[in-house]
């Protein structure tokens, strides 16, 4: 695929270690939001609604839904995950430098499966 104008000025802008910090934290901002925003949705619920189970009020749903908003707090974003029968899960991942060396597969984010061998049982095959 070939690239625009704005995928050049992008990367360029990104080799500034502030800006890519501040385009990382607003991804990470912008995937809360959409999270909360379709669990929401998926259980029918308006942002009025999920705000009086919650004993909130519509404007911090809208809040929390908002690609710009930085100030979740691990114990609301709990409350909405009981509400919307959901869990919450945070993962911190080491960050990985460039060294012109690339892995042709990435790791798996959770755990592994392990193989009937591994598992110390006998292979029937």
């Amino acid at each position: 695929m070939k690239k625009t104008n704005f995928d050049h000025y992008l990367e360029e802008q990104l080799q500034d270690p502030a800006i890519a910090s501040r385009f990382e934290h607003a991804g990470e901002a912008w995937d809360v939001a959409l999270q909360i925003s379709a669990l929401r949705q998926q259980a029918g619920l308006s942002q009025k609604e999920l705000a009086k189970l919650l004993h909130t009020s519509q404007q911090q749903i809208s809040r929390l839904e908002s690609a710009g908003y930085e100030g979740h707090s691990l114990s609301m974003l709990r409350r909405v995950a009981e509400a919307l029968h959901s869990r919450v899960r945070v993962i911190f991942e080491p960050v990985e430098y460039q060294t012109g060396m690339h892995v042709a597969e990435t790791p798996a984010p959770y755990q592994v499966k392990r193989s009937a061998e591994d598992a110390g049982e006998e292979d029937t095959a």
